[in-house]
This record gives C-alpha cells, structure tokens and sequence, in this order.
C-alpha cells in the first residue's frame, strides 16, 4: 500500500549559510522562487541566504523569509524530479507553519512571504523593546515543567517532544527557571540563543501587529490537513487560519501534538523540508516507528527513494 505523506516544514533556528545555493544551480523551478523572492521583497536575500554571514541571516527579518523560500525551493525541486505526488497533511514549525499553508494553498507564495517579512519584522521589533530569553527543558515531565513556570512567571513556548520542552520569558527569570530547574526533576536545562523571548507575552507588540495584518491577506481553505500549532488540530476556515497564526505568537507550539494528528490521520511517510533534520529528530522522539527523511539540499532531493 502507497505511504501517506506528511510535509514538515522547519522553523526559525534551522538556518545556514549556503542554504538553498545549490538547489537554485541545479533546478530551475527553485531559481525561480529564490530569483522571486528578491523581486518582491525588493532586496537581495539570496546573497544574504547563501553568502551570510550568519549573524545577518540570523536576524529575525531575513531568517523567516529566508526560510520559507528555501523550504518551498525544496518541496519544488521535489515534485520537478518525482512529478506529482499526494500529500496527506502538513505542519510547519513556528514560521514554518506559513510554509506549510502556502504548500497547501491558503494563499499564494507572495502572499506567504510578504506575510512572513512582516512577521519577522515585528517579532524583531517586539525583541528590541524588551529582554527576553528561551531556554530548554529537557528530561521532565510536561507538569513539572509546566509548574517551574509558574513558579518563575515565564511561559510554556514549545512542546516539542516527550521530555523537550521550551520556557521563554524575561531573561531574568529565564535564568533562573534555569538555575533551579534539577529541583523540578528536570534532568537538564540550558539556554538557548535566541534574540528576545519567541512564543511568549512578551511578543504581544507583534501579536497586535499580525493580526492587523492578517486581516488584509486573501486566504481560502487549504487543498490538504494543515495543523495547527496552538491547537493540534486542523484548520480549515480563513477566520481558523488568521486567528491561529495569530495566536502563534504568543502562543505554545505544540509540536507534539501536532505531530500525533499527522499520524492520526494515516500518515507514515514524513518529508521535512528545509536546512538540517530537527524535525526528523523531534518526530522520532514522539514516534520511533515513523519514517521521516530531510529534505534540504540538491543531493537529498536527487537521493530520495520514497516517493
């Protein structure tokens, strides 16, 4: 019997210097998205994708946009070797959740990146007025670490995995959840390097700004199952879609269940698309018996067996 696929699609964290270079050399379609991108944007992220250094691509502003060009580049070269192929639902970490709509079609790939420049735009503005951090927790139980948090006034932001686990908050209190974390259970707690406090109320400035924004962006229901982050479940009305892209913001990810719908629902097959293999990882975590492979590269394309 044929797998069911599952497209995943990588959030902020994923990026690398180079990335998508060589899937522009060697397939046109995903020239064309990244040659695209730098019209409509009105800037070259190309040079700043492939050339770095990665302290620019790791600015908020050209990491998301530059991670949804690249993730699609990818799904595109995909379907240029394989034809066409059916999906049977998609999920998108954090920013890659507006990946996955514009895979799905709730709205077209420049609705989608303008979408995402601004997003990465007031989450970088929301960053620059406060001082936030994230750290992960890994090796607890959800309640354990659900109650460091509130003990230490921070918020849950991702629950990625059995045992993984984010807090993002202010930075001092983060520190602290940190420092006293083994008292919870917590096997281990480290900070992360991020740029202010992702997927907590202190991005409230850019949950107000989305929203308005949102409210002017063309969506329709998607073609295939896209899950939602803040609810596990899928979406399927443009009011379903705008409030939980919304919601996103401040919002826990959660990665867990979203990745227990996908397999809910038949899927077996799991493609992640974009740099590295997290997503492969945190899907193993959640369920050892799945198969899941990365697709990021022109020699991960051109190696892919499954389809």
């Amino acid at each position: 019997m044929p797998n069911k696929i599952a497209l995943l699609f990588a959030g902020q964290g994923a990026q690398c210097v180079g990335m998508g270079h060589d899937l522009a050399e060697q397939f046109p379609v995903a020239a064309d998205l990244f040659r695209g991108a730098d019209e409509i944007l009105g800037r070259n992220l190309c040079d700043i994708a492939w050339k770095g250094p990665i302290e620019e691509l790791t600015k908020t502003s050209n990491c998301q946009p530059a991670l949804y060009v690249h993730a699609l580049a990818a799904l595109a070269a995909l379907r240029e070797v394989f034809g066409h192929f059916e999906v049977g639902g998609a999920a998108g970490l954090s920013l890659g959740e507006i990946t996955a709509h514009a895979a799905a079609g709730t709205f077209d790939f420049a609705t989608g990146l303008k979408l995402v420049e601004k997003r990465g735009e007031f989450m970088h503005e929301a960053c620059s007025t406060t001082r936030g951090g994230m750290a992960a927790m890994i090796g607890g139980l959800e309640n354990d670490v659900r109650r460091l948090a509130a003990d230490e006034d921070v918020d849950i932001a991702n629950i990625n995995a059995p045992n993984q686990i984010v807090i993002s908050g202010e930075l001092a209190n983060v520190e602290t959840a940190v420092g006293v974390a083994k008292e919870y259970g917590i096997g281990r707690a480290m900070m992360l390097n991020v740029a202010g406090a992702y997927h907590s109320r202190l991005m409230e400035s850019a949950y107000v700004k989305l929203g308005k924004a949102l409210a002017d962006v063309p969506i329709q229901s998607p073609r295939l199952p896209v899950i939602s982050n803040v609810t596990g479940e899928e979406v399927k009305t443009p009011e379903e879609i705008r409030q939980t892209l919304c919601d996103q913001v401040t919002g826990t990810v959660r990665w867990t269940d979203c990745m227990q719908r996908l397999i809910d629902l038949g899927c077996d097959l799991f493609i992640e698309l974009g740099p590295g293999n997290v997503l492969a990882g945190l899907l193993k975590r959640t369920n050892r018996s799945m198969y899941v492979i990365s697709i990021g590269d022109a020699e991960s394309v051109h190696k892919c067996g499954a389809l």
